[in-house]
């Protein structure tokens, strides 16, 4: 049993150690770069990106101001929709719109025209019968998404509002055996053939699409037309908004924070402070594997302070567990028991505050935009993870320096014998 356990801590350590070099270095085989931290896409604060204005091309039209704020709203929506929650989109005066995207070498997409050539497109989406009438349009369809359809190609899958059921469900029970012409501006995409009536409100779109170009219609589809007609008056470079160094600087501040935390995690709960501490490591490790991995997470300033939070979120947990340990020893209950003891009566404690965080976290990511969002994507990542280190990790570390012989009380709390 002791020799299973010294295997597999000196696995996890060496797992650990490894993971960390890859993460922070890298490592170059071929044509490959595998690195964790370079594939971690970064804000406009951080790396900089690509800004673009544009102007209605008609500044007499009826309503111009509710149909200028529509059209940030669908410029917001589909922006995060792609992934881009750091970008801004911001009014300029009466009759125009910035927007400015993080775009560079650690976003998906690196040409700047293909993101503004998406974002400005109406996507005006029309089914017409084979005289030319319009069956319904893409103020029809409640939502949409990319699928794999039959032979192994992408479609767009999408369900219709009760109007749109009602009209492609009459439309379509007059049109067996004919066509239905799908357009996207004004371009036929699609001529499927009505084979029986579809009355169940939802159906696919085919066009030869590809991966890309099947979830940008997707996209428009859902955040809708622009309401108002734009023009783009020009694009440019933009450069980090808080300078090249912020990112290293906020990385330096968060690494001197760990350190300090572990210092004071070793000095006061003695071996608990160890694991803690290894369990923060294990925390961090793949806090930087998520950020890398996860479509759609951005890391920005705001988001840095959400992970340094999150620290403090798994600190806190551990500092409960191990306060209910120390008084389960200082009953003169053995440490396996105190273990067991500690984590079960800290359990509730622990779900009470991380949850609360995590409610909040979830409200400011559905109201807020930008890097209120990517604070609040680190921040509940950081919760979720930490609730997982410190609970999971640091209990098997626990028990396995138990089954090492490690039993002292005064290893573990301030405890004379």
């Amino acid at each position: 049993m002791k020799k299973r356990t010294i295997i597999a801590l000196v696995f996890l350590i060496v797992f650990v150690i490894a993971f960390g070099y890859l993460s922070i270095y890298g490592v170059s085989y071929g044509i490959y770069d595998i690195s964790v931290v370079n594939n971690i896409q970064r804000g406009l604060d951080l790396t900089g990106g690509v800004s673009t204005v544009y102007e209605a091309k008609d500044s007499n039209v009826e309503n111009l101001d509710d149909k200028m704020d529509g059209a940030v709203e669908v410029f917001r929506n589909r922006l995060d929709k792609e992934g881009y929650t750091e970008a801004t989109v911001v009014r300029q005066g009466e009759n125009r719109i910035r927007v400015e995207i993080p775009i560079n070498e650690s976003t998906e997409i690196t040409n700047p025209e293909e993101v503004i050539e998406f974002l400005g497109k109406p996507a005006k989406l029309e089914f017409k019968d084979p005289s030319g009438n319009i069956i319904m349009a893409g103020a029809d369809i409640e939502n949409a998404q990319a699928q794999r359809g039959e032979g192994d190609q992408y479609v767009v899958y999408f369900k219709l509002t009760g109007d749109g059921t009602t009209k492609f469900g009459e439309a379509t029970s007059k049109l067996i055996g004919q066509t239905i012409s799908i357009y996207l501006d004004d371009v036929a995409i699609s001529e499927p053939k009505v084979n029986t009536a579809i009355t169940g409100g939802s159906g696919v779109i085919e066009g030869g699409f590809t991966a890309d170009s099947a979830r940008q219609l997707a996209v428009q589809i859902e955040s809708g037309a622009l309401p108002i007609e734009l023009q783009e008056l020009e694009v440019r470079s933009i450069s980090a908004t808080l300078g090249e160094d912020a990112l290293k600087n906020g990385v330096v501040a968060g690494i001197i924070g760990l350190v300090a935390v572990m210092i004071f995690m070793v000095v006061v709960y003695r071996l608990q402070g160890v694991v803690a501490s290894m369990a923060l490591v294990i925390y961090m490790l793949l806090m930087l594997f998520c950020l890398a991995t996860i479509k759609g997470v951005q890391l920005s300033l705001p988001g840095v302070a959400g992970i340094i939070l999150s620290i403090g979120m798994a600190v806190d947990a551990n500092v409960i567990i191990f306060e209910r340990m120390k008084e389960e020893l200082l009953s003169g209950k053995t440490i396996d028991t105190s273990i067991k003891a500690g984590f079960r009566k800290a359990m509730l404690s622990i779900m009470d505050s991380n949850v609360t965080t995590l409610i909040a976290a979830v409200v400011l990511y559905l109201f807020g935009t930008g890097p209120i969002k990517g604070f609040a994507i680190t921040l509940s990542i950081g919760i979720v993870l930490s609730m997982i280190t410190a609970v999971v990790v640091t209990k098997y570390l626990l028990k396995a320096l138990v089954s090492l012989g490690l039993t002292k009380p005064s290893l573990y709390a301030n405890i004379k014998e």
